[in-house]
């Protein structure tokens, strides 16, 4: 009898483990809220009475177990403080499963598929964490506490003979359709790409609610496309009406009043280099010998913060864009036009007001003195880069004298940097020529020639002496002044070490002893490769190896450069960070105290994610153009570089024109094929034939998919 009892009460037992796991199921959908006993009962489908004193019973062993609290009598909310919960930021891969980022957790936290709940790519989220299995660390999302965004780009597909439809969106890191009830459509077409907000997700339901917002157009023409990109970045193409009046509205002129507060320096030989179809001339130097022997050179910037002020309709606009987006066809710019490309860019035979770093260097390229302040200057001639460069090759044109004593000084800066540890990256752009309809009819690299090297040089040179100028004494010693850095930390040993033995493969060398002995590893490695089959892809490894460069008030240094400080303040027309830093050199420089740092980390934050923003848009741009231009070669044969492996398949990248496209394991029909992540290789389990990186192939163009931004290759024997 005892036995009987003892058996009768472990299966009660595990039977209310049960209607637990129900319970915080229920609760979990609407984590906030609070519940009686009789709703959550309700919200189980436990109705008659004997079902309901179970579940009372349940909620008192949850209640102890601190799953949940009694907020009141009789009434019950989730205990989201229980042991286990983290917040962090959610992040999808393409097979839905996903990954939460922690701050101060080393590792970002798995999440399977079916844990992920309602939850959206760049949501923040609350997850509980457990061991499954006993094995590594995972997670599951127990509430989305906010919305990363609420607008998508989709297609809205119309279920026939009835009065709703969805929005597919586009980007598989939304692991669902939008739901469209009839009323919600607003002149969308079956088939039309729209732009669709995401109105609620009711607990229990597999799809959101939402409302079309906006029709984009047909899917796959050229305009249709470009506005897809920019709406799923959330990249605003044209400025409300009341910032082009504010813009229209400011002062151009150049005052003798104004003038009386700079150092004019209109009387020196001033020039722009930039590419051949730039409009907003951000930058342009100036030079003269003086009676020393010495060379003055100015590095003059645009005086943007002169025409932008904080706490203005311009500047709050600005500072939301944080950013010009390039995209293959056109610019996004973060200034209207009328200051971009007008006002503010120093075009050539017109007075502008600058802000410069002037340096007075010896011919070793050694700096005896330096001033920075508010200039005024005057442009005499706009070099192309390829203008620029004739004349350092040739010796001859205008200005040619001054090029090449700046390219002469240049290049002793250059060399001096990678000496003490600068990486060298100097990789080829892919470009597109385009007729009067942006169809591409032609693709070349953009490559980095002396003339490019010399204005990269002079820059580099102002903003790391604009960096070091706030942030240190004359003697050397740490000021603590608040200011916008641009950082880029250490790589990580892990995949330096993952490179070292990939590339111990072709033959070549690492030496990962210490961060001079790294640098110097990476530049040989870098030319060493220079016009080998391996090139594009040892070079693509190299750059995944290293950290991204963000902006932080906190100067840990610029690895990839090699320099203690760094900043960016030559491209105020298009970096709002660059605007920051123009604004506190002038509060310095005015003898003022050193602001808040909590509110220009915020700042600066911003601006790091819309950086990454804008060149997701500009890749995907590359990516939907080199796709168009691949369309008139479908059934063609190239030879191509294996440039990327995963478990379904491998990339190939087409060398002449940079297009890019997949082999899909299924597609190939010879053998079995099972992926290698250590040799970044897929290998037949029959045969042992072996695709690895960096293999040369032959392939067929089989599919150009506009929309999905895809093309399709078959191997060919």
């Amino acid at each position: 009898m005892p036995k009987k009892r003892k058996y009768i009460s472990h299966k009660n037992d595990l039977k209310l483990m049960e209607i637990g796991r129900l319970i915080l199921r229920f609760m979990n959908a609407n984590a906030s809220k609070i519940y009686n006993y009789k709703q959550i009962a309700d919200g189980i489908d436990y109705k008659n009475p004997r079902q309901r004193e179970l579940v009372i019973q349940a909620l008192h062993k949850l209640q102890a177990s601190e799953k949940i609290k009694e907020v009141e009598k009789g009434k019950y909310i989730v205990n989201l403080k229980i042991a286990g919960t983290l917040t962090g930021i959610i992040d999808f891969n393409q097979t839905g499963n996903a990954y939460v980022n922690v701050e101060g957790v080393e590792d970002d936290i798995f999440i399977h598929s079916r844990n992920v709940k309602d939850a959206l790519q760049g949501d923040k989220v609350l997850i509980i964490t457990y061991h499954y299995k006993g094995k590594k660390l995972e997670g599951s999302v127990l509430e989305v506490l906010e919305r990363n965004r609420t607008e998508f780009v989709g297609t809205f597909q119309k279920v026939a003979h009835k009065d709703f439809g969805f929005v597919v969106c586009d980007k598989k890191t939304i692991n669902t359709d939008i739901f469209i009830p009839k009323t919600k459509f607003n002149s969308a077409e079956d088939g039309d790409k729209v732009i669709v907000k995401m109105t609620e997700w009711k607990p229990g339901d597999k799809n959101p609610e939402g409302e079309i917002i906006q029709v984009l157009g047909a899917p796959g023409e050229h305009e249709t496309e470009i506005h897809s990109i920019l709406a799923e970045y959330g990249l605003p193409y044209e400025f409300p009406k009341e910032v082009e009046l504010d813009a229209d509205r400011i002062d151009r002129r150049i005052t003798d009043e104004e003038v009386a507060k700079r150092w004019d320096m209109r009387d020196i030989c001033t020039f722009t280099i930039d590419p051949k179809d730039a409009k907003d001339f951000d930058d342009a130097l100036s030079i003269r010998k003086l009676e020393n022997g010495n060379w003055e050179i100015g590095v003059h910037i645009a005086d943007v913060s002169h025409y932008v002020v904080p706490g203005t309709i311009l500047d709050d606009e600005a500072y939301q864009r944080a950013t010009s987006v390039y995209l293959v066809d056109r610019v996004v710019p973060m200034l209207p036009e009328v200051l971009s490309n007008d006002v503010c860019s120093l075009r050539p035979n017109e007075d502008k007001y600058t802000f410069s770093a002037v340096f007075e260097l010896n011919d070793q390229a050694e700096i005896q003195k330096q001033w920075f302040g508010r200039t005024v200057i005057h442009s005499d001639r706009r070099f192309t880069y390829e203008e620029a460069q004739e004349r350092i090759e040739t010796g001859e044109g205008d200005l040619a004298e001054e090029i090449n004593t700046l390219d002469k000084l240049a290049k002793i800066m250059r060399q001096e940097r990678i000496r003490k540890g600068a990486i060298t990256f100097d990789r080829s752009e892919v470009r597109f020529n385009l007729d009067e309809n942006n169809e591409p009819i032609g693709v070349y690299f953009k490559i980095s020639k002396d003339s490019n090297h010399l204005i990269e040089e002079f820059m580099l040179l102002a903003n790391k002496k604009v960096s070091e100028f706030v942030s240190l004494t004359r003697k050397g010693e740490i000021t603590n002044n608040t200011f916008i850095y641009r950082i880029h930390d250490d790589p990580d040993p892990a995949k330096l070490e993952a490179l070292r033995d990939f590339v111990s493969t072709f033959g070549y060398k690492m030496n990962l002893a210490n961060t001079k002995k790294v640098a110097e590893s990476l530049n040989k490695l870098l030319h060493d490769v220079k016009g080998k089959g391996e090139e594009n892809m040892i070079e693509t490894l190299a750059m995944r190896s290293m950290s991204k460069a963000v902006y932080s008030t906190e100067p840990i240094g610029h690895y990839g450069l090699g320099f203690e400080y760094y900043t960016h303040f030559t491209s105020p027309i298009r970096r709002y960070p660059d605007l920051i830093a123009h604004r506190l050199l002038q509060h310095y420089l005015d003898g003022g105290k050193s602001p808040s740092k909590p509110e220009l980390e915020e700042k600066a934050k911003h601006c790091s994610a819309m950086e990454r923003l804008a060149a997701d848009a500009e890749r995907d741009s590359i990516k939907f153009m080199q796709v168009k231009f691949m369309e008139k070669h479908i059934g063609e044969t190239f030879t191509g570089v294996i440039s990327g492996v995963a478990e379904f398949g491998f990339w190939v990248e087409i060398p002449e024109n940079g297009a890019e496209g997949l082999i899909k394991l299924r597609d190939l029909v010879d053998d079995s094929y099972m992926y290698e992540a250590k040799t970044h290789a897929v290998y037949g389990v029959r045969h042992g034939k072996k695709y690895q990186l960096g293999d040369e192939v032959q392939i067929k163009v089989v599919k150009a998919n506009l929309i999905q931004k895809q093309l399709d290759f078959k191997i060919v024997d």
